[in-house]
C-alpha cells in the first residue's frame, strides 16, 4: 500500500524526518540514548550524532542528557522536544489524511 514519508526541511542543513523523530520517541520511551539506539538497531555513535544534530537545529535542545555515574546516566526529551515530536506527528497525520484518496489512485496503477 502506498504511504507517505514526511521530511521537513527547516533550513540548508536542518531536516526533521521519520528517523530522527523515531529516535526521539525511543529516547522518551527508554530514558536513554544507548537504549534507544539498541531498540532501533543503530550504533550509539550514530544516535548521539543525530541527537546533537537535532539539538543544534532549534533555539533550545530537544534532548537533555546526563552523564553516567553512581546512579547512571540517562536522557529525556525536553518540553520543546516533546512539543516538536507532537507537532511532527500532527503534520504526518494531516498529510496522510489529505493524500489518502490520491495515494489510493496511484496504488491502483501499481503493477502487482
Amino acid at each position: 500500500m502506498a504511504r507517505l514519508s514526511i521530511r521537513i526541511d527547516l533550513g540548508e542543513d536542518a531536516r526533521l524526518g521519520p528517523g530522527k523523530v523515531a529516535l526521539l520517541e525511543q529516547i522518551a520511551a527508554t530514558g536513554s540514548i544507548s537504549a534507544a539506539a539498541r531498540a532501533m538497531g543503530m550504533s550509539y555513535k550514530r544516535a548521539w550524532d543525530l541527537v546533537e544534530e537535532v539539538n543544534g537545529m532549534f533555539d533550545a535542545p530537544l534532548v537533555a542528557s546526563q552523564s553516567g555515574g553512581r546512579k547512571g546516566g540517562g536522557a529525556a526529551l525536553t518540553a520543546l522536544g516533546a512539543d516538536i515530536v507532537s507537532h511532527y506527528r500532527k503534520v504526518v497525520t494531516a498529510a496522510e489524511a489529505a493524500a489518502k484518496p490520491l495515494l489510493a489512485r496511484i496504488q491502483k496503477q501499481v503493477r502487482t
